[in-house]
């Protein structure tokens, strides 16, 4: 049995309650092949895969609160510090109902690989809680906020780990976060990203994940011969991500025509207006309906009631921003047979592996979200460096470093998928970029 095969049985044995995570071990050790194989003797010996795919620490803890009602609720906090062979860990905090171990493990699994592709200093973590901010008051998501980071304060720091938003957790989750932070350590240090810029955030942080995705999707076109302007683009996902890969994609000629929430998605053939977007889902926090309602070229299908999805409309480049396995065979087949030839990850790991492969093996050009979507990272390790320098540096600067650290991350896949004979095959060439940084580190800090 080869290295690979023994450790994804191994892992399998030991997380089989966890099938987010050991779909992305999968992923990524399986495309790690032509390496592993090639250094197999020394990677045994050393067991280096068992380590990196074994967190060097998980922290568990319960987050009391108290509502409106003066009940008070309990939820459950996480944070996995997967990997520091390359810097302090790096990562979000996610605060939906869905989250568990088990995911909060897939999301730093990925992260010590889209970390190391940004060439920036920040190792792999991940965090979150079983919390839903969507309904609750301001003063309410306070508390929750503060009990979640008195006890997260004890394991984290600007020189150890260093958290930032994902889903559910936006500017006010990290403002109130920091305040309790800076409350009990007594330190005014860089420990959260994505923090409003009266205090030490990144001016293009918002934009930074989304802007990325677009400046990673264009490269990869340029490279194979075509062109983002002029083409029709699917995005599902109304948040973040969604909103400014829109934007971006919009400002380079594309025409965007559909985004989703959790309920429902919108076809507006005349393109996605994305002011109406950011007052209906960051100011109102409403549902696609109000989108629809005030846009006349809109129309909303409602996903449980019709069975439909963003993916079944005609378009050139899908880009699934929402979250994961949101993009499964079936779409795939749709969107092949309805002629997409690129489709880029903004979320997390969005396409399934059935998905990912079908796209490969019918010649659609396919980013991993390791890659195309680390541009939130990468902004967040620009903000670490202003906050470490007491900087502040423009948008238009900031927007630079992010647009050529994208670009680098595409030319290194590709380079890296080249070496090893998988040329065009962006999974396995971000993976063996990102794998082989962290392992030259590892190797080099003994057995840690």
């Amino acid at each position: 049995m080869s290295y690979v095969d023994e450790v994804l049985e191994l892992v399998s044995k030991k997380n089989a309650s966890e099938p987010e995570f050991l779909q992305a071990v999968n992923e990524v050790l399986n495309s790690l092949r032509p390496v592993i194989e090639a250094n197999e003797e020394k990677f045994r010996k050393e067991a280096l895969l068992e380590r990196i795919c074994e967190p060097e620490r998980q922290i568990k803890f319960r987050v009391p609160w108290v509502d409106d009602k003066g009940q008070v609720q309990v939820n459950t906090g996480y944070r996995v510090q997967f990997n520091s062979a390359i810097g302090p860990y790096k990562g979000g905090i996610r605060l939906h109902p869905s989250v568990n171990i088990g995911i909060i493990k897939f999301l730093g699994f990925e992260q010590i690989f889209k970390n190391s592709l940004t060439g920036l200093p920040i190792g792999g973590g991940k965090g979150g809680s079983d919390f839903d901010p969507k309904g609750k008051s301001d003063r309410e998501v306070m508390a929750f906020c503060q009990s979640f980071m008195t006890e997260l304060c004890k394991y984290i720091g600007a020189d150890t780990d260093v958290p930032a938003g994902d889903i559910g957790t936006g500017a006010r989750e990290i403002g109130y976060m920091f305040g309790q932070y800076k409350r009990i350590r007594g330190l005014y240090e860089g420990v959260l990203t994505g923090k409003g810029l009266s205090y030490g955030g990144s001016l293009a942080r918002t934009e930074a994940t989304g802007f990325g995705l677009v400046y990673f999707t264009d490269e990869m076109l340029k490279c194979n011969g075509k062109s983002i302007a002029g083409k029709t683009i699917a995005v599902s996902g109304a948040g973040n991500v969604a909103t400014y890969a829109i934007k971006k994609a919009q400002e380079l000629g594309a025409n965007v025509v559909t985004c989703s929430d959790s309920t429902g998605w919108i076809y507006d053939p005349e393109g996605i207006d994305v002011e109406l977007l950011k007052e209906v889902k960051e100011v109102k926090r409403a549902r696609l309906t109000e989108y629809a309602a005030a846009r006349p070229s809109a129309v909303y299908h409602d996903k449980k009631a019709e069975g439909t999805n963003q993916w079944s409309v005609k378009v050139d480049i899908a880009l699934p921003c929402a979250t994961q396995n949101e993009l499964n065979l079936d779409d795939a087949k749709t969107l092949v047979a309805n002629g997409v030839f690129a489709v880029a990850e903004g979320a997390n790991m969005p396409t399934t592996l059935e998905a990912t492969k079908y796209f490969q093996e019918n010649g659609v050009l396919f980013a991993p979200g390791k890659a195309s979507n680390a541009g939130g990272v990468a902004t967040s390790a620009l903000e670490m460096s202003q906050n470490s320098e007491r900087l502040s540096w423009t948008f238009e600067e900031v927007d630079s470093k992010l647009k050529n650290i994208m670009i680098n991350i595409f030319h290194n896949a590709d380079a890296a998928a080249k070496k090893y004979g998988v040329e065009g095959d962006y999974v396995a060439g971000a993976n063996i970029a990102g794998f082989e940084k962290v392992v030259d580190a590892m190797m080099a800090q003994g057995i840690v």
